[in-house]
């Protein structure tokens, strides 16, 4: 109960900071650097950013965790140098630093969400606790730390002023501390012979070599896409609707952070539904639920508006619960139970590295360009057709899925015994 207590305190923190800017970071960039040319497309690359730092910095603090030093002292590592980079963020002038600011951010935020992740698989695996039902009740304490720091931001009125970098700096280095006072996690100290590959910790590119990872990895790249468009123009979009008369004055404009706070609450939800939705239906049909809920999440937000219009936005945000947790924990989960414990961290990196790594590169210069598209000489954006557009995307990635990955479900096999990890047959 304690280990349980210890890692739910953990996630908590680990989610807290990314809930105080990720969200308000648009709207930010926005309102204060809104007079430069292509801002979509920069507020997009600097969204992306987290994109090209998650292609390498997950993998390498994955190989340094599993081979070199204990993860949970690698994991305080990187929230504290988080927390240095992102006073530096709050210091910026423009969308040009502003990118590099983030870089500098994601380069140490990003391995910390896959080492939290493997830090809690070890630490319940070593006390014998079932990581299946366990881990999601965890997590759950994780997605009410983020609405607590976006909410928190709303109303002390800091969404739109740097005020948000100077907490999130401070959550960070305290973060990073309380990491240092985790049960030990263990280096491997294997004596047998290795290959390079091994000793370079890439032994997590093995899962590539199944049909049935290999084509997993790459939906979850472009589901890490979807994820990324979201979270760029959410806050921007509602905040757009001040310049309608009629909606000026609505809560969905004044308190947009806190109408997509609704969306994190949704996500603890159904996040508690993972276990019995991966038992029952298996990974094939949670990541498709996952994908039909990402066309209506984008497709609510073209239809929807903050008065007659506001209930459509409302079941947007509903639905991103099940659009997230279905595709971004529960595509942990799988990955866990199909690698062998001395590669855990390696291969939550490489997860990582596909989601939030190359799909949010592909997300931040797809959707920077559609709004861009979008955009009239006058500024004026045709949001409609932007969430559309990203709607449509979701519908191809979704049908491409359901017929290309064939994957056979037995609900007895997801036991996290760790033997010889379960490679299914197409």
């Amino acid at each position: 109960m304690v280990i349980k207590i210890r890692l739910t305190v953990m996630s908590f923190l680990q989610f807290f900071i990314w809930g105080i800017w990720l969200i308000s970071l648009g709207g930010y960039m926005f309102v204060n650097f809104g007079t430069e040319a292509n801002i979509g497309s920069k507020i997009g690359n600097t969204y992306g950013t987290m994109g090209w730092a998650s292609l390498f910095m997950p993998a390498l603090m994955g190989i340094l965790a599993d081979k070199y030093l204990r993860a949970e002292i690698v994991l305080g590592i990187c929230h504290i140098l988080g927390g240095a980079a992102l006073y530096y963020a709050s210091t910026v002038t423009n969308a040009g630093d502003m990118y590099w600011a983030i870089f500098l951010v994601s380069s140490f935020y990003m391995p910390t969400i896959a080492l939290s992740n493997s830090v809690s698989y070890s630490l319940l695996s070593k006390n014998n606790i079932d990581i299946q039902k366990s881990f999601a009740p965890i997590r759950f304490f994780g997605t009410v730390g983020f609405i607590v720091a976006e909410t928190a931001v709303d109303l002390l009125g800091w969404t739109k002023n740097n005020h948000q970098f100077y907490f999130a700096a401070v959550a960070s280095v305290f973060t990073g501390l309380y990491c240092f006072s985790m049960p030990a996690v263990e280096v491997s100290r294997s004596t047998e012979k290795k290959s390079l590959s091994s000793r370079l910790g890439l032994d997590a590119f093995q899962l590539f070599k199944s049909s049935i990872m290999a084509k997993f990895f790459l939906f979850a790249m472009f589901l890490g896409a979807a994820l990324q468009i979201t979270n760029m123009f959410g806050n921007p979009f509602l905040g757009d609707f001040a310049n309608v008369p009629e909606y000026a004055d609505s809560f969905a404009v004044k308190h947009s952070n806190i109408l997509i706070s609704i969306s994190q609450y949704s996500e603890t939800l159904f996040i508690l539904a993972i276990p019995f939705f991966l038992k029952r239906f298996g990974i094939k049909w949670v990541m498709f639920i996952s994908m039909v809920a990402w066309v209506l999440r984008f497709g609510l937000f073209g239809i929807g508006n903050p008065g007659s219009g506001m209930w459509l936005l409302l079941l947007s945000m509903i639905v991103y619960g099940m659009a997230f947790d279905f595709f971004n924990i529960s595509g942990s989960l799988f990955v866990d139970k199909e690698a062998k414990p001395n590669i855990r961290s390696s291969a939550q990196g490489l997860f990582m590295l596909m989601t939030n790594g190359l799909g949010a590169i592909l997300g931040g210069l797809f959707a920077g360009k559609v709004v861009d598209h979008f955009t009239d000489a006058a500024g004026i954006k045709n949001w409609p057709n932007i969430w559309f557009s990203f709607a449509a995307y979701a519908f191809v990635i979704a049908v491409f899925f359901l017929l290309l990955f064939k994957y056979k479900h037995d609900p007895n096999a997801i036991k996290n015994t760790h033997p010889e990890p379960l490679l299914p047959t197409e």
